[in-house]
């Protein structure tokens, strides 16, 4: 059977992710990899997970094990409000919140309910491979906008929307990661953001804000979010997950969003799973009601800011003066720049045979057009190989320059 001439357009338009790819090339255990997103799992709330997921059973056993609604478990939304509320100084409606399988189905979702093929959308440059990946699936003509140490541009972003402008294009959203961006680790300001703001609303669109990382902070004060920012609560989506923060076998996130479009994103949602693990809603309600999140992300924090000094230590003590990087406040994520002759896919494969692996920064970027980029994470690894992984990869690049 020659399926070839059977499958949809959606799926020529569909790649593999580069990073779950490269993850089974670099499986191996003598290879030190800086390449995922990875929680550290000596961080999971093991026990207290084991424990309410038992209660969870014995006394909700019906509501847990039955089908849910799509919104979202009532128990799990209501701690949801309250977080927002006490976190992000965030007053919502239940009818403004949906419960959805982690931000990767948001955005797919996303994608589904605004793009049409060919539809504009813009990005900062570079961006999360992952929001990419699912705009292209949907056919978006995605354009980025320039970025600095303090994220997007918004004039290069307004260059942006008035060239869609003049083409009487409008552009569908624009897609922000604002706080310790993936993959560059880079916070957008709240001068700027509110800069970018006005410029959203005065060429009628909307921001799509992405925080899966806003509250692993280390230092300084987190700017408000757009969604804060927006007082009229009109020009504002804002996707927030547990993955980072809780436990990413989980897979659990929440939108909010204007009503209107979060009653979309509903009915959107019924055609793809119905709603989202019931049991997994119950859990992690009963976690946010014992109060354990804020103290558990304390401990987070307090890991990765140890993680993340290390990496720039041992990136200053180490690695050529031509090389620069990143110097994150917050988040799971570094990004490092080589000299502009340098190719940071081709120098991988000469990484791997030297036993260490990062993901390389061109698919980051919508064009697929910059080379000389890659991204290390910091909170998977432990401190041991995070100083050998890095002298294994100053020497790697010392040996191609």
């Amino acid at each position: 059977m020659n399926y070839n001439k059977l499958f949809s357009q959606v799926v020529s338009r569909s790649k593999a992710s580069a990073i779950r790819e490269l993850l089974k090339v670099i499986s191996r255990p003598e290879i030190i990899s800086f390449a995922g997103g990875l929680p550290d799992p000596d961080l999971f709330p093991t026990k207290e997970v084991s424990d309410i997921m038992g209660k969870v059973v014995a006394n909700s056993p019906k509501e847990a094990l039955q089908y849910g609604t799509t919104e979202g478990q009532d128990c799990l939304k209501k701690e949801l409000i309250k977080l927002l509320k006490q976190t992000e100084q965030i007053d919502v409606t239940p009818e403004q919140l949906l419960v959805v399988s982690a931000s990767q189905q948001a955005l797919d979702m996303t994608a589904r309910l605004f793009v049409n093929p060919g539809d504009a959308i813009i990005t900062a440059c570079p961006t999360y491979l992952g929001a990419l990946q699912a705009f292209h699936v949907a056919g978006a003509d995605i354009l980025g906008a320039e970025s600095d140490e303090y994220g997007v541009l918004p004039e290069d972003l307004e260059a942006k929307l008035k060239i869609l402008q003049a083409q009487g294009r409008p552009c569908k959203f624009v897609y922000l990661v604002p706080d310790f961006q993936n993959p560059t680790g880079t916070t957008i300001p709240e001068e700027r953001r509110l800069k970018i703001l006005e410029i959203a609303k005065k060429y009628d669109t909307f921001i799509l804000e992405d925080s899966p990382y806003r509250q692993v902070r280390f230092e300084g004060t987190s700017p408000r979010t757009f969604y804060a920012l927006d007082e009229s609560r009109s020009h504002v989506v804002t996707l927030f997950t547990f993955s980072k923060v809780f436990v990413p076998g989980f897979r659990l996130g929440y939108i909010i969003g204007p009503e209107e479009v979060i009653r979309k994103y509903v009915i959107l949602k019924q055609a793809m799973d119905l709603c989202t693990s019931p049991i997994l809603q119950l859990a992690t309600a009963e976690y946010l009601r014992r109060g354990l999140l804020l103290a558990h992300v304390d401990q987070i924090i307090a890991a990765y800011r140890e993680k993340r000094d290390l990496m720039l230590k041992t990136l200053e003590e180490i690695m050529p003066k031509s090389v620069s990087w990143t110097r994150p406040e917050g988040g799971l994520f570094l990004w490092l720049t080589l000299p502009k002759h340098m190719d940071a896919t081709k120098l991988l494969a000469k990484a791997i045979e030297n036993k260490v692996a990062y993901v390389a920064g061109v698919d980051f970027y919508p064009a697929g057009d910059v080379f000389n980029d890659m991204r290390l994470n910091f909170s998977y690894s432990s401190k041991e190989q995070i100083v050998e992984g890095l002298k294994r990869l100053a020497q790697t690049i010392k040996d191609n320059l």
